[in-house]
């Protein structure tokens, strides 16, 4: 087998697949450092080889989203040898070999610690940013692609173009991002980008903002405020705050882009006022019916 050619050919084909260039890149990291471990030839590698290979991984104190992640992309490569190249192998990456990840609750901030960090930001650019993600749920990805043709300004909508997974949706935005929006771009320089927020000082000023330059910026103001905040735990905040405000879920769902409603119900769990509220009606319907007991 000509390893160097398959790689190359698998390549080509997750790009016929249409993934994302982060994915695609993430598959030939991980193929490349098994590749570069293993001391056999591939087809001859066995389930006992992957075991040893994620007893080098736990070695290293890989996490175990990390080692999966390792496994999805080698278990790929050998169905695309077995599948497309047509090599009379077997896949050495069994079903059940995956280790058992922990689900975290989301982490969001609090009514009066989203007051502390909007206290701190006081750019402009950096606020209309913010909003975004804290009031729509934007992606720090998704932000950075923005122009402004993609906005609805009279009817309060975004449109998000090639999210997570290649999806398109739309969003509705709040008066007071409207307000953050309108303040930016009055100030926002005239120049031929197409993308909204830009690089405001430096050799790279009025060129598109990256994802690194806004986690950046997210990562002061959180020291500034004294709070543990990032990009997307604003966006764990809005989820958690719509649904204390009785938004349906699936509402929720669709504002996010969450492929799976399990995805979305995971805030429930967070959501301690919602979860309180249906109690006590459920209990006060409860001890209605039977308040003759008690009488």
């Amino acid at each position: 087998m000509n390893l160097t050619h398959s790689i190359v050919n698998f390549r080509r084909h997750l790009k016929r697949r249409n993934y994302s260039p982060h994915t695609v890149r993430s598959y030939l990291n991980n193929l490349r450092q098994f590749v570069a471990w293993v001391d056999e030839p591939i087809e001859s590698v066995t389930h006992h080889k992957i075991g040893s290979y994620i007893d080098y991984m736990l070695a290293k104190r890989s996490a175990p989203k990390t080692i999966n992640c390792h496994l999805i992309s080698i278990r790929r490569f050998y169905d695309f040898l077995h599948l497309e190249e047509n090599f009379d192998i077997v896949n050495p990456v069994r079903q059940g070999c995956r280790l058992r990840q922990g689900r975290p609750l989301p982490k969001h901030l609090k009514d009066e610690e989203v007051k502390r960090l909007l206290s701190v930001v006081d750019s402009p650019r950096d606020r209309a940013i913010i909003m975004l993600m804290l009031r729509s749920g934007l992606r720090v990805g998704e932000v950075v692609n923005l122009t402004l043709s993609d906005f609805d300004w009279t009817r309060r909508r975004l449109y998000i173009h090639s999210g997570k997974g290649a999806k398109d949706r739309v969003v509705c935005f709040s008066p007071d991002t409207y307000h953050a929006l309108s303040k930016y771009i009055e100030n926002r320089p005239v120049c031929r980008a197409k993308k909204l927020f830009l690089v405001e000082r430096g050799c790279y000023k009025n060129k598109p903002i990256s994802i690194r330059g806004v986690q950046k910026r997210m990562e002061a103001y959180a020291r500034e405020a004294g709070l543990n905040a990032s990009c997307h735990r604003l966006r764990h905040t809005m989820a958690t705050q719509l649904l204390n405000a009785d938004a349906d879920l699936v509402t929720i769902q669709d504002l996010l882009g969450h492929t799976r409603i399990r995805t979305t119900q995971r805030y429930c769990k967070v959501s301690n006022l919602k979860v309180q509220r249906d109690y006590f009606k459920a209990m006060d319907r409860l001890l209605g019916k039977n308040l003759d007991r008690f009488t």
